[in-house]
C-alpha cells in the first residue's frame, strides 16, 4: 500500500497540516481532486466543483433555492466531517470563522463556510505546495481596527450611550 502513495506522499503531508484531518481525510481528499491543481481556474472553482457553494436559482428577481450543489459527493462528505473536526481546535482561525457565521447563520451553514474555506486553503497549498498556516482566532480582531472601531461604537449606540473616542496618551 505504501508505494502506491509515494507518488502523492507530499500532497497528503500537506493536507494532514490542516487541523482535524488525519489520515483517511487526506487520502480521500488527494483520490477525489488529485495532484495538479492546474485542472481548476482558481480556488472558487474547485469549491464549486466540490459542491460546497450554493446554487443560484433565480428567476424574475425571485430566490428559489439555495442549496448546495450535488458536486463530489465522497470530497464533500469527507471535507465537511474534517471541518467538524478541525473547529475543535482551541484558538485556530478555523473555531473563529465558524463561532463567527454560526452568531448569524447557523451551525449548519457555518461549519459548511469552515469546509469552503478548507478547500479554498488545500487548493493553494498543493498548488504553491506549502504548509497549512493558521491565522489565529484573533485574525478578524487584527484586520481592520476602524472598521472595529466603528462597529462597536454603532452597537453602543444602539443599545442608548453617547460614546466620544479619545485615543489614549502613550
Amino acid at each position: 500500500m505504501a508505494t502506491n502513495l509515494e507518488p502523492f506522499r507530499t500532497a497528503v503531508d500537506l493536507i494532514k497540516s490542516i487541523p482535524g484531518f488525519d489520515d483517511i481525510g487526506s487520502h480521500v481528499v488527494v483520490s477525489e481532486i488529485g495532484i495538479d491543481m492546474s485542472r481548476f481556474l482558481s480556488a472558487p472553482h474547485l469549491v464549486s466543483w466540490a459542491g460546497i457553494c450554493p446554487r443560484n436559482d433565480e428567476s424574475a428577481g425571485k430566490r428559489r433555492s439555495n442549496r448546495l450543489r450535488k458536486g463530489a459527493p465522497w470530497l464533500k462528505t469527507t471535507v465537511v466531517q474534517c471541518s467538524w473536526a478541525a473547529i475543535k481546535k482551541k484558538g485556530s482561525y478555523l473555531q473563529a470563522l465558524y463561532h463567527r457565521i454560526k452568531a448569524r447563520r447557523g451551525p449548519k451553514k457555518a461549519i459548511i463556510a469552515v469546509a469552503a474555506s478548507i478547500l479554498t486553503a488545500i487548493y493553494h497549498m498543493l498548488k504553491d505546495g506549502t504548509m497549512y498556516q493558521d491565522l489565529g482566532a484573533d485574525h478578524f480582531n487584527r484586520r481592520s481596527t476602524d472598521r472595529q472601531k466603528t462597529r462597536l461604537v454603532k452597537r453602543l449606540a444602539d443599545l442608548g450611550y453617547a460614546v466620544e473616542l479619545k485615543p489614549l496618551a502613550a
